[in-house]
């Protein structure tokens, strides 16, 4: 689980809700609360958001917001041990060649297709070329298909505060309409017009956007994942040495975090 999604998640809800708590008081809370225009803000972005995309690609993306909470993350030293493996793999095929790379790597692939896909070039006898060229267009093929859904996301975050707009004309049509009443029921109507515009920004800053954000960016950490894997297999399907596939996995990375060959040959 990704706690510092749920605690921001978390924090940007408590410090909205304190903030009206203490300036409103508790009797006054309820006034925030619409039905009306809450579905006025979420029946609208939904909607289309519908008219927009291909609905399987709209249910992926609201999937996606829940999913964010829970998804593994690949961090720096995902990323050495990643260049470690590799380094290993080399020595294996430096020994006994591309073929007793399978049994080697048949565990470490284990749900991990991408990898288990450039593995299996690399046994068939792909040259280093074809390997590159080939997962090259896995990676960039795949991080297009998944970014579509970061693209919805955004579309929800500014149809949100569009619909919000909305409701508060309706809002205030239906308020203006009835200036001939009672004035001492302006504010108040006012208020509850108002609300959704509120509803919507809340949408959309609080949920779709930071999203957005938080799936883009972990694709991005994918795909350089997956970059750094693809130019470790290539150079194993040429048998380069393993200090020389080390040097080159290791230009890819944070100096911090560079693998020392020196200290797994020991």
């Amino acid at each position: 689980m990704s706690y510092t999604t749920l605690i921001g998640l978390l924090g940007a809800f408590g410090l909205f809700i304190g903030s009206i708590v203490f300036s409103a008081g508790n009797d006054n809370f309820q006034i925030f609360l619409s039905l009306s225009s809450f579905t006025m803000v979420v029946g609208g972005t939904f909607a289309s958001t519908f008219i927009s995309y291909e609905p399987r690609y709209v249910m992926l993306s609201l999937k996606l917001i829940w999913r964010i909470l829970f998804s593994p993350k690949v961090g720096r030293n995902v990323l050495k041990s990643e260049v470690g493996r590799i380094i290993r793999w080399a020595y294996t095929v430096q020994k006994s060649g591309p073929p007793a790379l399978e049994s080697e790597a048949k565990k470490a692939v284990r749900g991990d297709k991408f990898l288990k896909f450039g593995v299996e070039m690399v046994i068939s006898g792909y040259t280093g070329e074809e390997v590159r060229e080939i997962l090259t267009n896995a990676i960039e093929s795949t991080f297009g298909r998944n970014t579509v859904q970061v693209d919805i996301l955004r579309n929800m975050g500014g149809a949100a505060p569009a619909f919000g707009m909305i409701g508060t004309l309706v809002g205030l049509i239906i308020m203006l309409d009835g200036l001939g009443g009672d004035p001492t029921q302006l504010g108040a109507g006012l208020a509850v017009a108002l609300l959704t515009t509120l509803y919507g920004v809340l949408a959309a800053r609080i949920i779709f956007m930071p999203a957005a954000t938080k799936v883009q960016q972990r694709e991005e950490i994918v795909r350089f994942r997956n970059y750094l894997i693809a130019e470790g297999l290539s150079l194993l399907a040429d048998k380069k040495n393993p200090r020389y596939i080390a040097d080159r996995m290791n230009s890819f990375l944070d100096p911090a975090i560079h693998f020392n060959i020196d200290k797994m040959k020991k």
